[in-house]
């Protein structure tokens, strides 16, 4: 085994640590992942041929030349605490004597407040999907469910038959960390989720093995992150709105308009499965400046 792979080797066992002893979903381990492996292939060309090799000079090094690429400084922040995991993983394993994170620093990065739609622009999106057909109708089904519920994509994705309890208005996804959380579901997402499952979901699985996800593709199969990414992007088109929309939009938008209508920012926090609080205080802001481009654009001396 060469000294490259024998880094490569150590990333992915970092990973498996990351899964079994952290629980992290599989998404943040990819990310970790990549990070590394970006690490790893820039302290190779610089000679480096074992992370024994990586002192505080090479990282700084690594953090100038994502600068000087242009990556932006929260990108560099979660590049910094990456490695700071990692090496501490490899120190508690002996594997290293010295750790070249602890007089690196984490750049500040600038706080961006998130993309959020207007609620007119939110009922323009979910009007989108062509209800006449059956993938129009599983659609319909699936933009309801996330501005609902506030969902992320993934735990959209994961979700199973299972996980709805829709006798009660309630769904109960996984999110990261596999922790659980109840949700509750609004009559109109449910009405949507309802005709899918009854309609157009059996039809799917026609001839075909049964799938314990709820959202499934023409095929049967379980529906993938990007087959909504396309989803939303095409929707976003026809509903004609200029901005950046993402599913994460549907997620921010959900916070926000609850915030907007009086909704108490722990209630929110459960919600969205933050473990911090902090993490849910941004949508304040978002709310705020809301506030104030209403004010700036209806107040006759603004």
């Amino acid at each position: 085994m060469t000294s490259s792979d024998e880094m490569q080797q150590t990333i992915a066992d970092f990973g498996q640590f990351q899964l079994i002893e952290r629980g992290l979903s599989n998404n943040t381990i990819i990310s970790y992942k990549n990070d590394l492996e970006s690490a790893r292939k820039y302290f190779v060309s610089q000679g480096i041929k074992s992370w024994t090799d990586v002192d505080r000079y090479a990282v700084l090094n690594l953090l100038a030349h994502l600068t000087n690429a242009g990556r932006s400084k929260s990108t560099i922040s979660r590049q910094v605490s990456c490695l700071r995991q990692f090496f501490q993983f490899l120190l508690q394993r002996h594997l290293i004597q010295t750790d070249p994170m602890i007089l690196v620093k984490v750049p500040k990065g600038g706080r961006h407040l998130p993309t959020v739609l207007g609620e007119d622009e939110v009922n323009r999106l979910l009007k989108t999907p062509d209800v006449n057909k059956q993938l129009g109708i599983r659609d319909r089904a699936i933009l309801e469910t996330l501005y609902a519920t506030g969902m992320r994509v993934s735990e959209l994705t994961n979700l199973t038959l299972g996980e709805l309890h829709l006798d009660v208005n309630l769904v109960q996804p996984r999110g990261k960390g596999d922790k659980e959380r109840i949700i509750p579901i609004g009559e109109e997402a449910q009405d949507w989720l309802e005709r899918y499952l009854n309609n157009v979901r059996p039809r799917q699985l026609a001839n075909r093995p049964q799938s314990k996800y709820v959202f499934l593709n023409a095929h049967g199969h379980q529906l993938t992150r990007q087959a909504i990414w396309q989803l939303i992007k095409r929707g976003a088109q026809l509903a004609g709105i200029k901005k950046r929309v993402t599913p994460h939009t549907l997620r921010h938008s959900f916070a926000t308009h609850l915030l907007e209508h009086g909704a108490d920012l722990r209630v929110v926090q459960a919600l969205l499965g933050h473990s911090d609080i902090a993490t849910t205080q941004i949508y304040t802001h978002v709310s705020q400046q809301r506030v104030l481009e209403v004010y700036r654009h209806t107040h006759p001396r603004a």
